[in-house]
């Protein structure tokens, strides 16, 4: 199915200029950020851990090295997750995942432009806050480096404008502390998808 859309894609007519070398290209969006089902385990296996999904404006501005190579920043406003232990609400947290990517458009010229990427995420936490069984202590979440990749496709307005869609797997892994001590390690790993319009300038 992804071969055939890839392949209809390549051979859309080429009615939008192409990108070149030294464009700017501008996405504005939504992006949903939804931790993958099983986050792990703390104190030694005795809680289980659980992310909840958080949606949050973004913004993602790429330059082209050549016609088809692009370098991305991703940034967002920062998002809000709600932590359960054992099922219970135990806490909440805010992050940033800002994420540098190299991406390949397939098919720059065309009115269809589907691409791929990979890159590195750094994700920053701040604003812990604990609740529930674990109330009145001090929860930490460490910062993260991880790997990350992308898939998305832009589908041209005219010369400049543009809308699409896209989606990204992170690594993200992050040692949790209360009170200082380490209790262990919260494995968040999320898909991100959204949408967004974009202009290349």
């Amino acid at each position: 199915m992804a071969a055939a859309v890839l392949a209809a894609s390549l051979s859309w007519p080429s009615s939008a200029q192409a990108h070149q070398a030294g464009d700017w290209l501008l996405r504005l969006g939504v992006h949903m950020v939804d931790p993958k089902s099983d986050n792990g385990s703390l104190a030694g296996g005795a809680l289980a851990a659980d992310v909840d999904s958080n949606a949050r404006p973004t913004l993602m501005i790429e330059r082209m090295l050549t016609n088809q190579l692009g370098i991305e920043l991703i940034a967002a406003v920062p998002f809000r997750h709600d932590i359960a232990l054992n099922g219970a609400h135990a806490g909440s947290t805010k992050h940033l995942p800002p994420t540098l990517s190299l991406q390949w458009h397939f098919n720059p010229t065309g009115t269809v432009q589907p691409y791929l990427g990979g890159g590195v995420n750094y994700t920053w936490f701040d604003g812990e806050k604990s609740a529930g069984p674990i109330e009145g202590t001090t929860l930490k979440l460490g910062n993260s480096w991880g790997l990350a990749a992308h898939a998305g496709i832009d589908f041209r307005i005219d010369e400049r404008w543009f809308a699409g869609f896209d989606v990204r797997w992170i690594d993200i892994d992050t040692e949790v502390k209360v009170d200082g001590a380490n209790v262990g390690s919260v494995q968040i790993d999320p898909i991100v998808y959204g949408a967004y319009v974009g202009i290349r300038f």
